[in-house]
């Protein structure tokens, strides 16, 4: 039987996550939603058996958080055999061009820099509901 995918957000404003939560719930996406205020408690989660054995994941990930790099988290899970098919989306301030090629590099599936404009950022959300609905994500194996 197919997992509904969760959403695990990984955020250190709670302002933003707020807003991000917000902003796919008005796309009428319904999935659960995990937020992580840290990189830390995030890859502690991320790499739990309770994860690594419970279906497919999208990961919203910030690069700027307080304990690590979000390139260092992008780098971890996109090197584990387990994790490394979740799409990530990165969703940051930074809009270095140099740093968002790494993060495509490393295995980003989609950037989107903050503050981001609401409607853009609404229909991308609706699109990967869209694809969430009719594709289902492959299983973490």
């Amino acid at each position: 039987m197919p997992h509904s995918v969760k959403i695990v957000m990984i955020e250190d404003d709670h302002g933003h996550a707020r807003l991000i939560e917000k902003n796919i719930r008005r796309a009428n996406i319904s999935n659960e939603i995990e937020h992580f205020a840290d990189g830390s408690s995030a890859l502690e989660h991320l790499f739990s058996e309770k994860v690594l054995n419970n279906g497919p994941l999208l990961i919203l990930l910030d690069l700027n958080l307080p304990d690590m790099s979000g390139t260092d988290i992008l780098e971890k899970i996109k090197s584990d055999e387990r994790l490394r098919r979740a799409p990530v989306v990165i969703l940051t301030t930074t809009d270095d061009k140099v740093e968002i090629q790494r993060c495509y590099d490393l295995g980003c599936n989609v950037y989107i820099t903050k503050p981001v404009e609401y409607e853009s950022f609404s229909d991308a959300i609706r699109q990967l509901g869209l694809f969430l609905s009719v594709i289902q994500a492959p299983e973490i194996s």
